[in-house]
């Protein structure tokens, strides 16, 4: 049986009666003992357990569950109820009585908990190669590394045991293993997902990450994810997105110099990233060169600077009392945050402050960036063989994004021509997700491949895409001297408004030069109207006020009626306005008007 494990498509097989619940779990189960030797899971899927939860749902039914019978991964740093939680280290394991607070909220969504998956031992590397448990392998190429440390959730997305998964990335370990694999993976705004019950990494920089076939799955899981959470001290909420470049026509967006990309001698690797800058010029956007410096100088902090003491904070006592238990490498890593003094971490604090003011200005000319997710990608045995190195090569473009707060996602790019794929991340400041989504979803549609390992159709795209976020953003349709290149432009221009159409009003409109010479009078009528040209520009909420308060008499904002039936906040005129008024709606334009 061959079903495809992207949300919308699961979901209409369960309408149509074509699929339960049970059924699915009989053949996940079936598929997950096709891969005993991928090293994917900690604490694989359990038949009894599975089943229970499966004619669970089955009784409830799907109204008003978002996530109705959906499977999902966990990274075994996350706790879910009943079930040991390792990190990947036996020594360490416990048994946690309650699910982590995202993990709650994706079980009362509906989704089903099929397993805690491998990774790097205490979330420490971004390869997948450092766990007791095994080296996890790529979907693709079992030689090559599966990317870490969220390795077994991205491998059981990618092989189709699971519909999306949870991982965490503090460095990159929701977006490296996404590249490896062919998924998204969606790195949200620090403290927009919670981590309570999360096992820390470094607790002032953790995220939970989404890996997913999808960009509209993955903002379907996100939007139930999300969620300011008291138990959690780093937990934020999470505030309007404003301009949706990831849906509009035209975007700018930054790309590294050349100078500062590093492809690691894959010549396949830049090929595939110089055509994705192409592929996003196609979608609308704009190429920015911008110098990326102070970002890999941000980078560096992260396992150069005092940093890794959170990682030694986070597992202190065990790590002092049982450093014997720990990987070489992880011990290694992890041990070092004892040697970084106090007055180490404020010097690096006072440096991060430097590079976040250096890196600032790139958002006043871009409204994303593209870099490649990682340089290359290596075989288990180069890892091995030079463990820090290799990892450190692969964090070039991951490490530096929490340290800076941003929101990123990553998504495929293509395949090398030995059948390996690789990916680009888009990324952009704080509370920028959804746009983020938008963009990635807009990347898959014209790209239209299937994703992960074994989906062999493109996406099924859902039939009312989730709002994860409003935008915060109002839209007015302005006639008269504030369209642009007109005098008041300004007031929309300074207020941070972007234009996003030129258009005209429905038929129903009459026009006229109010006596001052200086504003026309809009005013809708029953007969007798035309169509007037407008631009509608999108400006946010909380600058609308004060552009309304500096509205003269007799004009003021109301609803206006556009060509294509829609209606927007617009400038309208009141009846007594059009005294002495000339009647100028036969030119059907205010530029018109001031032509003649």
């Amino acid at each position: 049986m061959i079903i495809s494990l992207t949300i919308p498509a699961l979901h209409a097989a369960y309408r149509d009666g074509s699929l339960t619940p049970t059924a699915l779990i009989e053949e996940l189960l079936a598929r997950s003992a096709r891969y005993p030797d991928h090293a994917i899971w900690i604490t694989p899927p359990e038949r009894a357990r599975l089943l229970d939860r499966a004619r669970e749902l089955e009784a409830h039914g799907m109204d008003d569950l978002p996530l109705y019978g959906v499977p999902f991964a966990i990274k075994d740093n996350i706790d879910l109820a009943g079930v040991p939680t390792t990190c990947a280290c036996p020594d360490y394991a416990y048994t946690p009585q309650q699910s982590a607070t995202v993990v709650q909220k994706l079980l009362d969504a509906g989704a089903i908990a099929m397993g805690k998956t491998n990774l790097d031992q205490f979330a420490t590397g971004l390869n997948g190669t450092r766990s007791p448990y095994g080296a996890c392998r790529n979907a693709f190429n079992p030689d090559y590394i599966s990317g870490g440390s969220s390795s077994g959730s991205a491998v059981a997305v990618a092989l189709g045991l699971a519909s999306f998964s949870l991982g965490t990335d503090t460095a990159g370990s929701g977006r490296v293993p996404a590249a490896f694999n062919n998924l998204v993976g969606l790195k949200a705004t620090c403290g927009l997902i919670s981590t309570h019950g999360v096992v820390p990494a470094c607790r002032s920089l953790d995220v939970v990450s989404i890996f997913s076939l999808s960009a509209p799955d993955a903002q379907q899981v996100f939007a139930v994810a999300l969620g300011e959470d008291a138990a959690d001290a780093y937990s934020r909420a999470a505030l309007p997105h404003g301009f949706d470049f990831g849906r509009a026509a035209q975007f700018r967006f930054g790309v590294p110099a050349r100078k500062n990309l590093q492809f690691f001698g894959d010549a396949e690797s830049e090929r595939l990233f110089d055509a994705a800058v192409e592929r996003l010029k196609r979608l609308g956007g704009e190429a920015v060169e911008i110098d990326f410096a102070p970002f890999m100088d941000t980078a560096r902090l992260l396992y150069g600077g005092p940093w890794v003491a959170e990682r030694y904070q986070a597992i202190r006592a065990f790590v002092d009392a049982k450093p014997e238990a720990l990987f070489p490498v992880t011990r290694e890593i992890t041990l070092g945050g004892a040697k970084p003094l106090a007055a180490d971490a404020f010097a690096a604090q006072y440096r991060l402050r430097d590079l976040q003011r250096q890196c600032a200005p790139v958002w006043d000319v871009v409204d994303c960036i593209v870099t490649p997710t990682a340089g290359t990608i290596y075989t288990r045995a180069e890892m091995l063989a030079e463990p820090l190195a290799r990892n450190t090569d692969l964090g070039l473009y991951t490490n530096f994004m929490n340290l800076l707060d941003y929101a990123a996602i990553a998504v495929p790019a293509g395949f090398r021509a030995d059948g390996l794929p690789l990916g680009i991340t888009l990324f952009a400041p704080a509370h920028q997700d959804v746009p983020l989504l938008h963009l990635a979803d807009l990347w898959q549609d014209d790209r239209a491949l299937p994703c992960g390992a074994v989906e062999t159709e493109p996406p099924v795209k859902p039939v009312s895409p989730v709002v994860a976020i409003p935008s915060g953003q109002v839209r007015v349709a302005v006639v008269g001297a504030h369209l642009s290149g007109l005098p008041l432009n300004g007031q929309l221009t300074s207020r941070g408004a972007r234009l996003l159409r030129a258009t005209r009003t429905a038929p129903h409109y009459k026009f006229y030069a109010l006596p001052d010479g200086k504003r026309p009078g809009l005013i809708r009528v029953v007969s007798g109207g035309a169509s007037i040209a407008c631009e509608v520009w999108e400006l946010p909420a909380t600058a609308f006020g004060s552009f309304v308060a500096g509205i003269p008499a007799p004009l003021g904002i109301g609803s206006v009626q556009l060509e294509d039936g829609s209606s927007v906040a617009g400038f309208i005129c009141e009846g007594i306005g059009i005294e002495g008024a000339k009647d100028i709606t036969a030119l059907a334009g205010w530029k018109a008007y001031l032509q003649t």
